[in-house]
């Protein structure tokens, strides 16, 4: 069975459908790409996905024993996520916070995984700085490694390339 299966997906806002009608399913190693103009129901789409909204009608049926602390999510930011007062380890470490379960402290696993993925994200020599006092650019790229510490199965990316150099978007 497919990660996801969407089924006649109709959502939008107060009942009002933006989108309506849709069908397909994600695969393990699938990538899926949803293009369209500003306000088309993009970052709608991706909140219905993650169940952080109900759809109008419709269903979203998961499969493969996904779980949804298995899923890693970047949202577009927003003007208060830019001023958050914490180092850019704790937030990319933060992205494991769903692994945790009854414990209170990370494993030496993830925090290694976390320190893979801000290599990864060519971050890690601003490991100690605080993220409000980053430029854009760098602050997606933080966000971008904390997501992919959360996704075990799925990563959900809302416009990830959004302010990034065009040597680190590639």
């Amino acid at each position: 069975m497919s990660y996801l299966r969407v089924k006649d997906l109709s959502l939008g806002y107060d009942g009002k459908a933006i989108l309506s009608n849709l069908n397909f399913t994600v695969n393990e190693g699938d990538y899926l790409c949803i293009v369209g103009e500003n306000g088309s129901g993009k970052t709608t789409l991706m909140k219905t996905l993650l169940h952080l909204q109900q759809p109008i009608s419709g269903t979203i049926e998961t499969g493969d024993g996904l779980m949804s602390n298995e899923i890693g999510y970047l949202p577009q930011q927003t003007i208060v996520q830019r001023d958050f007062p914490a180092s850019v380890r704790e937030i990319v470490l933060s992205g494991c916070q769903a692994r945790l379960k009854n414990r209170f402290f990370y494993t030496k696993q993830e925090k290694e995984l976390a320190e893979e993925n801000m290599e990864r994200m060519r971050i890690k020599d601003i490991a100690d700085k605080c993220y409000r006092d980053l430029s854009g650019g760098q602050q997606q790229r933080v966000l971008l490694a904390r997501a992919l510490c959360a996704a075990k199965k799925i990563l959900l990316l809302d416009e990830p390339v959004t302010g990034l150099d065009p040597k680190v978007s590639i």
